[in-house]
C-alpha cells in the first residue's frame, strides 16, 4: 500500500497519535530525558509540518529543502537555480537571515497559508531583480496582510490591493486592482472570499489589458490590473529588514521554477545561533526532498554526516550537492566522498558536484553560470513534471516518515514510563517516610512524650504556683516541638534515601525548619482551643452543685491526652470535677481531635514536598495512550516500512 493512497482512517490515526505525542512531558531530568524532549519535538514538526500536510493533499508541490553547513553556498545555489537573485548570500558567519521559499506563481496559493510550516509568518518583498518589460503579474493582498496594502517595486509597475475576505469563512471582500507602467492599462473587479483560509477570490472576469490582448484570473486572491513594462509588486513590506523577523518565512515567486516544484533555502545546520539550528531541523522535517549542500574542504564534518544519516533512517528522497570544488582536485575529492556515502549505505544518493567559480565567493552576482546548475536543475524538474516520478519522490519521504513511527514513538512511551516510574518513585519515598512519623508520633503521644521539660515542670507546681493557663500553653508548645522533630526526623530519611536521585532533586524543594515550627505551632495551640471549648461544654453540663472551671477541666484533660501514664492523676483529678462517664467523653473527643491534628501538620507537610512534583502532571497513561494510538496507526497502515519495488526500482534508475 502506498501512504498517498490515504484512507481518511490513516489521517485520523495521525491526529491522534500527533495529540497524545504533544500531551506527553519529560521534565525530570532523567538520563535520556533531553533526548525525549528533542526528539518530541521533532516528531511533532514531522508530523505537523510534512506527514498530516503531504497526506492530506498529495497534489501538492513538492518542496525541496536546501540545508547545508555554514559557507557551503546554499543561498548562491538557489539563486542559480532559480535565475535571479531571490535570497541573499551571506557574506560575515554566522549568518542569521529569514529562510526563502520560491515557487511557481500559480503554486504560491499552497504556501501562503498554513498548509506547512504553520508556526512561521508568510513575509511577502519585492522582487530584487525584476525584469524590464516582463509584465509580472501584481497581487494583491494575503490574507494575514494587516494593512490590505502592498506597493509596486523594479520597473514601472506599481500595485494597489485592498484586504479580501476573511480568513476564518466565507466573506466579502474587496480586491480592486490598479496596474500602472509601459502599456499596461488599470483593470478592476470584485473579490469574494470563497475560501476562508486563503482569503478572497474572484467570481468573475477581470480584465487586464496585457500586451495588446486581454486575460481572465479567476483563481487568485486580489489580483490586479496588469501593466507590460511592471514587476510583481510586494504584498507586505515590513518596515525592518527582513533578515531581522523572528519566525516568519519569506516567499518568493518566480515563473522559471517549474510548476509543481518549491525551493527553500534554509539557515545553516551548524550555526551558532541555537534558533537557527533548529530551525534548519524543522524545515528540513517539512521537505519532500533533502538537499544536503557541503564543500569540498567540509564533506567529512560531523554534522552533515548526522543529516545524512537521519535521512537513510527516515528513508526519505536525498539528493547531495558537493560545492565549491577546485578543478585540481575534482576527481579525487569526489571519489573520497562516494566512498563514505557506500560505506554509510547511501550509495544509490544522487549525488552533483559544482565546481569552485568566482561567482561562487558571494561577493559577485550570487549566480552560478546555467551549465553548472544544469544537472541538478533537471533532476529536480523531472521530479516536478513528471507525475509518476514526482508522485514517488513525496511517497517515498511520507511512507519513511510513517515508518519512523515505529521506533521513535516507542522510544519516546519508554521515556514518558521512566518519568512517571521516577515520580511514583519520590512520591512513594515521601508517602512512606511521614506514613512512619504518623505512628511514631502517635505512639509517642501516647507513650505521654509531650510531658517533659517545661511542660512536666508546669504540671508539678499546677495548680499551686502555675494557672490552668500557663500549663496549656507549655503542653501546646510541646506538642508542636514533638511535631516539628518528627517531621524534620521524617525530611532526613527522604534526604538519605534520595541522593544521587536526579528526580528527587529536581522535585523536592528544600527542608523549611523555621516554617515546620510555624506550622505546627498553630495547628497545636489550635486543638487547644478546640478542647477549651470541648471542656466548658463539658463542665457545662456536670452534675455538681458548683459547676467545675472550665480553665481548669481544659488543663486537666489536656495534660491527661499528651501525660500518658505519668499523668494518671490528671484524669482522676477530671473524673472528680465531671463525673467518670463525663471524663471519658472528654477524652475520647479530645483524643479524636488530637490524632486529626497530628495527621493534618504531616499531611500539609507532605503535600508541601510533593506539590512541585505534582504540578509537572506526570500521568501514569501518557506510556499507554502513545502505544495505543501507534498500534492504531500499525492497523490502517501495516506496512508503512515496506516500499513497493517497482517504485524502488524506477528511482535506481533514474539515478
Amino acid at each position: 500500500m502506498a501512504t498517498l493512497d490515504v484512507r481518511p482512517r490513516l489521517l485520523d490515526a495521525l491526529s491522534a497519535l500527533r495529540d497524545r505525542v504533544d500531551a506527553t512531558r519529560f521534565p525530570l531530568p532523567l538520563p535520556g530525558a533531553a533526548r525525549a524532549r528533542r526528539s518530541r519535538a521533532e516528531l511533532l514538526a514531522q508530523l505537523d509540518d510534512y506527514v498530516v500536510p503531504r497526506l492530506s493533499a498529495p497534489e501538492a508541490p513538492l518542496l525541496a529543502v536546501i540545508g547545508g553547513s555554514t559557507g557551503a553556498g546554499k543561498s548562491t545555489l538557489v539563486n542559480s537555480l532559480v535565475g535571479r537573485r531571490v535570497t541573499e548570500a551571506g557574506v560575515l558567519r554566522p549568518t542569521t537571515r529569514t529562510p526563502v521559499l520560491v515557487c511557481h506563481p500559480e503554486d504560491r496559493h499552497w504556501f501562503s497559508g498554513r498548509r506547512v510550516l504553520p508556526h512561521l509568518t508568510r513575509v511577502w518583498m519585492p522582487v530584487q531583480d525584476g525584469p524590464q518589460g516582463s509584465g509580472h503579474e501584481a497581487y494583491g493582498a494575503p490574507y494575514d496582510d494587516p494593512y490590505g496594502m502592498r506597493d509596486g517595486r523594479a520597473g514601472g509597475g506599481a500595485g494597489l490591493g485592498l484586504r479580501p475576505g476573511p480568513r476564518d469563512g466565507p466573506g466579502r471582500g474587496s480586491g480592486l486592482g490598479l496596474g500602472l507602467g509601459g502599456d499596461g492599462a488599470a483593470g478592476a473587479y470584485p473579490a469574494r472570499g470563497l475560501h476562508g483560509e486563503y482569503g478572497g477570490y474572484t467570481d468573475g472576469a477581470g480584465h487586464g489589458r496585457y500586451a495588446g490582448g486581454y486575460a481572465d484570473y479567476d483563481d487568485y486572491p486580489g489580483l490586479g490590473g496588469i501593466g507590460a513594462a511592471g514587476s510583481r509588486a510586494a504584498d507586505y513590506v515590513p518596515d525592518e529588514p527582513y533578515d531581522a523577523l523572528v519566525d516568519s518565512l519569506r516567499l518568493e515567486t518566480d515563473p522559471a521554477l517549474p510548476r509543481g516544484l518549491a525551493l527553500l533555502d534554509a539557515p545553516d545546520i551548524d550555526s551558532l545561533v541555537t534558533e537557527n539550528r533548529e530551525l534548519a531541523a524543522r524545515l528540513i522535517c517539512a521537505a519532500d526532498i533533502w538537499v544536503l549542500v557541503t564543500t569540498a574542504t567540509r564533506y567529512a564534518d560531523a554534522v552533515p554526516w548526522h543529516l545524512l544519516r537521519t535521512a537513510k533512517e527516515y528513508d526519505v528522497t536525498l539528493i547531495t550537492v558537493l560545492d565549491r570544488v577546485p578543478h585540481q582536485v575534482a576527481v579525487e575529492v569526489a571519489r573520497k566522498y562516494a566512498t563514505l556515502l557506500e560505506e554509510a549505505g547511501l550509495g544509490g544518493v544522487p549525488r552533483f558536484t559544482i565546481p569552485e567559480l568566482p561567482e561562487s565567493a558571494g561577493g559577485g552576482s550570487g549566480l552560478l553560470p546555467a551549465s553548472a546548475v544544469a544537472a541538478l536543475r533537471d533532476w529536480l524538474a523531472r521530479r516536478a513534471e513528471d507525475p509518476v516520478a514526482r508522485a514517488a519522490a513525496a511517497a517515498r519521504t511520507a511512507e519513511g516518515a510513517v515508518a519512523a513511527l515505529r521506533t521513535q514513538v516507542p522510544a519516546l512511551a519508554s521515556a514518558a514510563a521512566a518519568q512517571h516510574s521516577a515520580a511514583v518513585r519520590v512520591a512513594q519515598r515521601v508517602v512512606d517516610a511521614y506514613a512512619r512519623a504518623e505512628e511514631r508520633a502517635l505512639r509517642e503521644i501516647a507513650q505521654g512524650a509531650p510531658l517533659a521539660g517545661d511542660a512536666l515542670t508546669h504540671w508539678h507546681c499546677y495548680p499551686r504556683d502555675v494557672a490552668p493557663g500557663a500549663l496549656l500553653d507549655a503542653l501546646a508548645s510541646s506538642l508542636a516541638t514533638l511535631l516539628t522533630c518528627v517531621v524534620s526526623a521524617a525530611d532526613a530519611q527522604i534526604d538519605l534515601a534520595s541522593q544521587r536521585d536526579p528526580a528527587a532533586e529536581a522535585t523536592l524543594p528544600p527542608r523549611d525548619a523555621a516554617g515546620v515550627a510555624g506550622r505546627a505551632g498553630v495547628a497545636a495551640r489550635h486543638w487547644r482551643r478546640c478542647v477549651e471549648e470541648l471542656a466548658e461544654e463539658e463542665a457545662s453540663v456536670a452534675e455538681r452543685a458548683t459547676p467545675p472551671d472550665p480553665d481548669a477541666v481544659a488543663a486537666l484533660a489536656v495534660t491527661g491526652l499528651l501525660g500518658g501514664r505519668r499523668a494518671r492523676a490528671a484524669g482522676e483529678a477530671l473524673a472528680d470535677m465531671l463525673g467518670v462517664h463525663g471524663a471519658l467523653r472528654l477524652r475520647e473527643r479530645g483524643g479524636r481531635l488530637l490524632e486529626e491534628c497530628v495527621r493534618r501538620v504531616l499531611d500539609a507537610e507532605q503535600e508541601r514536598l510533593l506539590a512541585p512534583l505534582d504540578a509537572l502532571d506526570i500521568a501514569a497513561e501518557q506510556q499507554a495512550d502513545l502505544i495505543a494510538a501507534l498500534s492504531v496507526l500499525r492497523k490502517e497502515h501495516p506496512h508503512a516500512a515496506a516500499w513497493p519495488p517497482a517504485r524502488h526500482a524506477s528511482e535506481r534508475r533514474e539515478r
